[in-house]
């Protein structure tokens, strides 16, 4: 690959790619639905996966037209989350390994997230990696979530690099194509809650986080 082309820093997604949180907020949005005598299908599951969560609320809420508001779902959902991060919060294979590889070859990286800033401190903060990443880009940092690129236009920014030599890691079908219109180098990593989305344009569809291509496309 010619170094112009190369790879100089990774920005990370977060829900179900660096944690198992796709499948935990699976178990919430369950839990609040049964409530209300409603069913969280995988159609559903699917229409929300990685957008906003103001945004991906809203849409549970038309979705079953319930008689509640974002901010009411909202606070249940901070309800019923701890106790299940407590018991099943999992960093996603290969993650571990991989961020000691980018940190012994002095690799910057970040994280460019549709969820919020709390919620990325609390998951981080779990782990003891709060101070492991050059900045968090959440939902609360831009006016355009995902699938617009906005968010990792930014990040190519503040990391002062060309978007082509910007590495993105995504495991849905709606990240990927934010970073593929960013025009970064967008690498889908799917797992057991996308494997049957669709990639177009990324630069490829890895096996996981240890996917040894990843380390390729950084020149290592």
């Amino acid at each position: 690959m010619p170094d112009t082309e190369r790879c100089r820093a990774v920005v990370f997604d977060l829900d179900g790619l660096m944690f198992n949180t796709e499948h935990l907020y699976r178990l919430v949005g369950g839990e609040v639905l049964r409530r209300r005598g409603k069913t969280y299908d995988e159609a559903l599951f699917k229409a929300m996966m990685g957008r906003p969560s103001v945004v991906a609320l809203q849409i549970m809420i038309d979705w079953h037209e319930l008689d509640a508001t974002v901010a009411d779902l909202q606070r249940e959902n901070d309800e019923i989350f701890p106790a299940i991060l407590d018991a099943q919060l999992a960093p996603m294979p290969g993650l571990v390994e991989l961020l000691s590889a980018l940190e012994a070859a002095a690799v910057p990286k970040a994280i460019a997230t549709s969820s919020r800033r709390s919620f990325v401190a609390d998951l981080l903060g779990r782990h003891g990696w709060l101070e492991r990443f050059e900045f968090w880009l959440t939902s609360e940092d831009v006016t355009r979530g995902k699938p617009d690129p906005e968010i990792y236009l930014t990040a190519a920014g503040r990391l002062e690099l060309r978007p082509a030599n910007v590495l993105v890691l995504e495991d849905s079908q709606t990240g990927c194509r934010a970073a593929v219109d960013a025009g970064t180098h967008a690498v889908a990593v799917p797992g057991d809650h996308s494997r049957d989305h669709e990639f177009p344009g990324a630069r490829f569809v890895a096996e996981g986080l240890g996917d040894p291509r990843i380390l390729r496309a950084l020149g290592l």
